[in-house]
């Protein structure tokens, strides 16, 4: 593409729904400004997700952010998402700020450091736009949720705060777009609605020429062009913000078929509280590796290689697996002589112990069982929760191969009597180096069993080649062959620059720019609904 002209600014992206696409427009929008030259980066005040990275200076933030931040060519780093929301259970949450987990929050008391925070996250946005020509920020959820208007920080509230103009985007998938779209500007107050621009509509399918008449009366209704829509795109399933949402029939991706003459079937245990989910991404890059999500024991029947993720609660959710009679179907798979790979929280459930002495889980991740719990017994492992949460980028070998990845945890090895899986090069934890940091290996390798606290470590090719293949070996399969040239990095920047190639060729690209740079044009119509209270 050629160079994008002079634009310099910023511009938010609400969705009328969560998952409506805000976080794969802005990567998009991220991808094709960065194409033309422009210095750009991603930022979203709030996030509240369990799939997280570790940032370069030391920090967490939801992984979305990382992906956007890859959009522009840019390391991740904590300004980029200043506080995440990490749930532990339905009413309580870890709260993230600038990287920094600061306490647990219920949905109630959080309202009370609301405040505050708009403070930190307008201080750093506006920090990143002397950094950068432009920042796209992505809202959060919907700004349709009036309820918790007069303490939004992530939507309208950010909006208003740094002079944001806005677009609306809408998934015309789930059905019921216009209303959608109409409806969330109808029913803002007035001065938020100065700051709604205009509309893109996502995923659809079909005749463009039959959506146009309802997009003619869209404006009519509202005053405001809808600025593109963007067609469906099957390619588009990694990094995604909701791990489950790109999953049909439970098989994530799109399996290629098989190098040789069998499939590799991979069961990845849907937790209640899973975090981190997309590791198994990599896996389902591989050709004849067919990845799905399970949450019942029959799916394991006939599996080769069973994942257990990482998890937010880890005692509760091992306690899940208990209930729904996973945890026995994972042990008869494991007592088979098949594998099972055991990803952080799930490395922590495949041991013997995991002790909480200083009550972490309770406060951190919502649990009110007794502190203490009995593993799977599938690794000679004993864990303790530590107060300080360890976050780390580490690098080293496995099985010969040059592996990296990153650690999000607050479980330490107390002891581990199997062959470790790693041997770190560094660890790069912004914790002391009492604990898991001071150790030179990492891991567990029981054969059939694996384990390992580093998240991202299937996305190295080498490693990853390695494993599907002495998975073929115990589960039997003669007949599969590992593929020598897949590259998750490869696939990653390939589905990076498919956004942006839908946000070059189906958005009015000339008025994005303009809305940019010079912000939501003065004199807009404000919309009313018909409903008592609403703007006049």
């Amino acid at each position: 593409m050629g160079q994008v002209g002079g634009v310099r600014g910023a511009l938010l992206v609400a969705g009328t729904t969560s998952d409506a696409g805000k976080s794969a427009l802005v990567a998009g929008i991220c991808r094709w400004l960065a194409r033309g030259g422009v210095s750009v980066a991603p930022f979203k005040a709030q996030n509240m997700s369990n799939n997280s990275v570790v940032t370069t200076d030391g920090g967490e933030i939801g992984r979305a952010q990382a992906m956007q931040a890859h959009a522009c060519g840019l390391a991740p780093s904590v300004a980029f998402n200043p506080v995440l929301l990490k749930p532990g259970s339905d009413r309580s949450s870890q709260v993230v700020v600038l990287g920094r987990a600061q306490g647990t929050v219920s949905a109630r008391s959080y309202y009370a450091r609301k405040a505050a925070l708009l403070d930190v996250v307008t201080d750093t946005l506006a920090d990143l736009r002397t950094r950068y020509d432009v920042v796209i920020c992505e809202g959060a959820g919907s700004p349709a949720e009036i309820n918790l208007r007069s303490s939004d920080i992530a939507n309208m509230g950010l909006a208003q705060a740094a002079d944001l103009p806005v677009i609306v985007v809408g998934d015309i998938d789930r059905g019921g777009v216009l209303a959608h779209l109409f409806g969330t500007v109808a029913v803002l107050d007035r001065a938020d609605q100065a700051r709604i621009t205009g509309f893109v509509i996502n995923k659809f399918r079909g005749d463009p020429s039959l959506l146009a008449p309802g997009l003619d009366q869209l404006r009519a209704l509202t005053g405001r062009p809808t600025y593109g829509v963007v067609p469906w795109a099957d390619g588009l399933w990694l990094d995604a913000e909701d791990s489950l949402s790109a999953v049909a029939d439970g098989v994530l991706g799109r399996p290629a078929p098989p190098r040789g003459s069998q499939w590799l079937r991979v069961a990845v245990v849907r937790l209640p509280r899973i975090s981190n989910a997309t590791d198994a991404e990599a896996l389902a890059c591989e050709p004849g590796v067919a990845v799905r999500y399970v949450t019942e024991p029959s799916r394991l029947l006939d599996v080769d290689l069973v994942v257990l993720p990482g998890s937010k609660a880890t005692v509760s959710d091992l306690d899940w697996l208990r209930r729904t009679g996973l945890a026995d179907a994972v042990l008869v798979h494991a007592r088979a002589g098949r594998p099972v790979l055991g990803i952080c929280g799930g490395y922590q459930m495949l041991g013997r112990s995991i002790a909480d002495p200083h009550g972490v889980e309770r406060r951190v991740e919502g649990r009110v069982e007794g502190e203490d719990a009995t593993g799977l017994g599938l690794l000679d492992l004993d864990i303790a929760f530590d107060v300080e949460k360890h976050l780390g980028n580490p690098t080293g070998t496995a099985w010969g191969e040059p592996v990296r990845g990153y650690e999000i945890h607050h479980g330490r090895v107390l002891h581990s009597g199997d062959a470790p899986l790693l041997h770190p090069a560094s660890r790069g934890l912004r914790v002391s180096e009492s604990g898991s940091g001071s150790e030179l290996t990492e891991g567990s390798d029981a054969g059939a069993v694996l384990g390992t606290h580093w998240h991202g470590l299937l996305e190295n090719d080498g490693f990853r080649r390695a494993l599907l293949a002495r998975v073929a070996v115990h589960a039997g399969r003669d007949g599969f062959r590992v593929a020598p040239d897949t590259s998750f990095a490869a696939a990653r920047e390939a589905q990076l620059d498919l956004l942006g190639d839908l946000v070059e060729t189906h958005l009015d690209t000339r008025a994005l720019e303009h809305v940019i740079s010079h912000g939501a044009a003065s004199g807009l119509p404000t919309v009313t609904s018909g409903l008592a209270g609403s703007p006049r």
